[in-house]
């Protein structure tokens, strides 16, 4: 997995968010400012931050710009190497994606023992969407590992309380101050706080007084763990700036209604409640989605589980099938799916209520859940059963190792693989930017001195890397020669000119599985 993730941080240009959280990171380090990207909480930007730390990055003292003019600045304009920078930004998230395998080993382990815990351990290291996205200086895999983490510590505060569950408000915290996604989960993970604590302290003989005095103790250490959280979030953003210095930006949306007094009333800093209002303005608006030929707009409510079907690789499914089976009918796994699977269902129900139907990486938690989960199959005591897992574990090695480098656009084998997934899917499932570098060097090797038309989805600048293009949308379509070039997200929404001049095109090439290459001739 270090290795899959390594070489392909190496290979590909910045992914559409990854400037925005790169500069923000910088601008953490150098300015002590909170003014970037308030939507999203510092956590995870710092730990990006650690890598770029020691690159010496230049940055205009003087600056000013939005969000998305900073990442370029930083990556394009100020004498920084993109390509060392990138990697660098990458490299934290890519040791913390391997840290998160070790708690499902231990996680799966506690639950299923050695075998199991290594079944779930392959099932995670394989996961193209995981080592995708955890190769990338974004913000979906630490979210979702710290929620992971969280849990698993809950369980253990079965035996132990008072050792983890301090820590598992740290792990929560760290989650809540990663992503604010991770705030539907809190409700349920205060539940099992009290469950964790009533099954630790029960006893045979409990009364009635005695059992109201456990579910005091319960709730008093729900309440502990949600303080331990808010003080996790309160620490980064007083990490970023100790003074915390905040003007709300003039773009921050109104929230009215009960999300409205929600915010008001949450214990968090001034600019994580700004963020959140943000959100629930991304929230608001009606965005474009894309799936199998269809372009529409608005969101689907099964796009997710969709998504997810088409991008987990078929044993992968049987295994989180069988898994889940497990936990409900095998007795000793029985008391683990209030652990494993409700959180799981309640972050997939939340997730599939948002708006914006842009990628399986919203939904990153069920490739790390149900890997535990999947660790279930071991319960079940028959020669078929252990037969039949690790076939299907081959057959998740196998598949995604044929896939790489090219993790992102991954789609398993019932739907065609990575080369067909632009057919049904967009945006961050297929098309992301990644490929911008790969492109170059496709030109220069099989395409040079040709007049190249370009219509990229992306944060990179294309000059950057020696592409010398144009739009072909800007000129008429008599004028449109040569070489046309279209990320494939751009395809999936093509409509007007952009699909006419495919329609009379003729495609000869693909880079990456992202972007296709047309011959347009007079």
């Amino acid at each position: 997995m270090a290795v899959a993730m390594v070489t392909t941080a190496v290979e590909q240009t910045p992914t559409i968010d990854e400037p925005v959280y790169v500069g923000t990171a910088v601008v953490y380090v150098q300015q002590h400012s909170l003014r970037y990207n308030p939507e999203h909480p510092p956590l995870g930007k710092l730990i990006i931050a650690a890598g770029p730390a020691f690159a010496h990055v230049h940055l205009d003292p003087a600056f000013v710009g939005n969000q998305t003019v900073l990442g370029r600045h930083v990556l394009y304009e100020s004498g920084n190497d993109p390509w060392r920078l990138m990697l660098l930004a990458r490299l934290p998230v890519i040791v913390l994606t391997l840290l998160f395998g070790l708690v499902v080993l231990a996680f799966a382990r506690d639950l299923a023992g050695p075998v199991g815990g290594l079944v779930a351990l392959a099932l995670y290291a394989f996961s193209p969407d995981i080592i995708a996205h955890g190769s990338l200086a974004t913000l979906d895999v630490p979210a979702a590992g710290f929620l992971l983490t969280s849990v698993w510590l809950l369980w253990r505060a079965r035996r132990r309380p008072l050792l983890y569950l301090p820590i598992a408000g740290v792990a929560l915290g760290a989650a809540e101050a990663t992503k604010m996604s991770a705030l539907p989960a809190v409700p349920v993970l205060l539940l099992l706080v009290v469950w964790s604590v009533w099954y630790a302290r029960r006893r045979p003989d409990l009364g009635p007084r005695r059992r109201a005095r456990l579910l005091a103790l319960g709730v008093a250490a729900a309440v502990g763990v949600a303080l331990v959280a808010v003080a996790v979030v309160w620490a980064t953003y007083l990490a970023v700036d100790p003074r915390l210095r905040w003007a709300t930006p003039e773009n921050v949306p109104v929230v009215h209604g009960l999300r409205g007094i929600a915010v008001d009333w949450l214990p968090f800093p001034e600019p994580y409640r700004d963020g959140m209002r943000v959100q629930f303005g991304f929230e608001d608006t009606t965005w474009g989605g894309f799936l199998f030929g269809r372009h529409y707009h608005g969101s689907l409510w099964y796009y997710l589980p969709v998504a997810l079907l088409v991008k987990t690789p078929l044993g992968m499914l049987a295994l989180w099938a069988a898994g889940a089976v497990a936990f409900v009918t095998v007795p000793r796994l029985r008391s683990a799916a209030p652990y494993v699977l409700v959180p799981t269902a309640l972050l997939l129900a939340a997730a599939m209520h948002g708006s914006r139907d842009f990628g399986t990486r919203y939904a990153l938690f069920v490739p790390m859940f149900l890997a535990v989960a999947a660790a279930g199959v071991v319960a079940f005591r028959r020669r078929w059963a252990h037969v039949s897992t690790a076939a299907l574990v081959l057959f998740v090695a196998v598949s995604s190792v044929r896939t790489y480098p090219y993790y992102l656009p991954y789609s398993n084998e019932a739907f065609g693989g990575p080369s067909k997934t632009y057919l049904r899917l967009h945006d961050a499932n297929v098309d992301w930017g990644q490929d911008l570098g790969r492109l170059a060097d496709r030109l220069r090797q099989r395409y040079p001195d040709e007049k190249i038309w370009l219509v990229y989805k992306g944060s990179g600048v294309p000059s950057s890397y020696g592409i010398d293009a144009s739009d072909p949308r800007t000129v008429p379509p008599s004028k449109v020669h040569g070489l046309l070039v279209v990320s494939d997200s751009s395809i999936a929404k093509a409509d007007g000119l952009l699909r006419a001049l495919m329609d009379s095109s003729r495609p000869i090439d693909e880079v990456g599985h992202s972007i296709t290459i047309f011959r347009r001739t007079p």
